[in-house]
């Protein structure tokens, strides 16, 4: 196992998903890739940008996210393990998917948050089409909440 990509969906509720990655991947002496996707930009789904304070409002939330990832990889690092992270934008299935496939990956580990149907029905579910879809072993770790 080289490679272990861990998808850090909802940013303040990684620890655990990083904590098993750091396990394996000290076990395996793999590199880990920590990867969050943002949504796109509004004009890439064919939306007009926005007012300006929408705009710097998004900016300051990918920068924070990106700083964010960049701490938890430096952690990582900190420990021995090559550890690599990386925002994207897009639809989170998809690029996730894609990602996956372009990296090599050998285990993707996410959490899996649970929905009711109604939420479902509008919404779906990333880590549902994710499980469908993998190209790679999966660790899915339960939201305990």
């Amino acid at each position: 196992m080289k490679n272990i990509l861990v998808l850090c969906d909802v940013l303040e509720e990684t620890a655990p998903l990083i904590e098993q990655a750091n396990i394996l991947a000290t076990a395996f002496k793999s590199k880990v890739w920590l990867i969050h996707v943002a949504a796109p930009n509004p004009d890439f789904v064919g939306y007009e940008p926005g007012p300006q304070h929408e705009r710097d409002f998004k900016a300051s939330k990918l920068r924070k996210e990106h700083t964010f990832l960049q701490k938890e990889a430096e952690k990582l690092r900190n420990s021995g393990i090559d550890a690599k992270s990386l925002l994207l934008e897009g639809p989170t299935a998809e690029t996730i998917l894609k990602k996956t496939s372009e990296l090599s990956i050998d285990l993707l580990i996410l959490g899996h948050h649970s929905h009711g149907k109604v939420y479902k029905t509008l919404h779906g579910s990333v880590s549902d089409e994710i499980i469908r879809k993998a190209p790679c072993p999966l660790l899915l770790i339960p939201d305990n909440k």
